[in-house]
């Protein structure tokens, strides 16, 4: 996917944190002063405040009146329920390619898995390469099945499910061979319009998937 210059400052500003957040400089529960944002990156505060709403829509931070905006918690229980929501979209999407995908989509959508398995077949996968090309696999999905709110919802979810990834890297890595093949036998399922398979498909690796993120997540880990 081409790299788009954001829109807005406050996206700008957005993005900005939701790396930082992402990566785990601001760590879990900790505050974003609006005041303090907008002198580190001279700004106006009606700029931060635009953009503290993006990243609370995003599922990184959360906002509570009197209090202020600080960093979601994202431990084994709160990735659990992260999952669980995202891969009942991703389902919902699965079935619906399957009803929907063209002969003329077959290209886009080849191109796409090829270019995640070819991520995770190299020496020393890079995982945020591996992320971000498996969202271009979702990117392209949304764009065949055509629904607006099924497109807006999954992409909120983007940077929260980034995040639990980059926090799982080691685990993530360890397990690129079975995420490889998840994403083979899914296409061949969806090309072969087989949406029970699919759902399962991705019920399965969901699951799988929570709980490898559950155990780098655990207090022991």
């Amino acid at each position: 996917m081409d790299f788009q210059v954001p829109n807005t400052l406050a996206e700008q500003i957005a993005n900005y944190l939701a790396e930082r957040i992402m990566t785990g400089q601001i760590r879990p529960g900790e505050r974003l002063q609006e005041a303090t944002t907008a002198n580190e990156l001279k700004v106006s505060r009606a700029s931060v405040k635009e953009a503290l709403y993006t990243l609370e829509r995003w599922h990184l931070i959360e906002i509570t009146p009197r209090k202020g905006a600080s960093a979601t918690r994202l431990d084994a229980v709160h990735a659990a329920e992260l999952y669980d929501v995202y891969m009942h979209l991703l389902i919902m999407l699965a079935r619906r390619l399957c009803e929907r995908w063209r002969e003329s989509d077959k290209a886009s959508l080849l191109a796409a898995v090829e270019n995640v398995t070819w991520q995770m077949q190299t020496k020393e996968a890079n995982i945020t390469a591996v992320v971000e090309a498996s969202f271009e696999v979702m990117d392209v999905c949304c764009w065949v099945v055509g629904n607006p709110y099924l497109t807006e919802a999954l992409t909120n979810f983007k940077p929260a499910v980034s995040r639990a990834y980059y926090l799982s890297a080691d685990r993530y890595r360890q397990d690129l061979d079975r995420t490889g093949l998840f994403f083979t036998r899914l296409t061949r399922a969806i090309l072969e319009r087989d949406a029970d398979e699919s759902e399962g498909l991705v019920a399965e690796f969901g699951a799988h998937q929570k709980e490898l993120i559950q155990q780098a997540l655990a207090p022991s880990a």
